[in-house]
């Protein structure tokens, strides 16, 4: 049975900084693209970041230059660093693979950026 487990998260001012972290057991972890997805109030689930097998990455345009993901095959886990964060941060994020699959998704973890 597959299991990403999604921990990090919590309230933060604008311009503070989080890392993320999603465990993941039941998969072959290294064999495996990522991604870190969240998904505001109201609005649809939004792919944020993207990592190979091999660690080559991607992000969505809205956060380039201030989110850093970035996995250690060891560890099963896939990371995402935060930066510079904005209100429009706030969201629920989930790990998955890329591409995703519905079975995998878990309870996330919620990221509150406010003053």
């Amino acid at each position: 049975q597959v299991q990403l487990v999604e921990s990090g998260g919590g309230l933060v001012q604008p311009g503070g900084s989080l890392r993320l972290s999603c465990a993941a057991s039941g998969i072959i972890f290294r064999l495996y693209a990522m991604g870190w997805y969240r998904q505001a109030p109201g609005k649809q689930r939004e792919l944020v970041a993207t990592i190979t097998s091999g660690g080559s990455t991607n992000y969505a345009d809205s956060v380039k230059g201030r989110f850093f993901i970035s996995r250690d095959n060891a560890k099963n886990t896939v990371y995402l660093q935060m930066s510079s964060l904005k209100p429009e941060d706030t969201a629920v994020y989930y790990c998955n693979t890329n591409p995703t699959v519905r079975s995998y998704w878990g309870q996330g973890t919620q990221v509150t950026v406010s003053s």
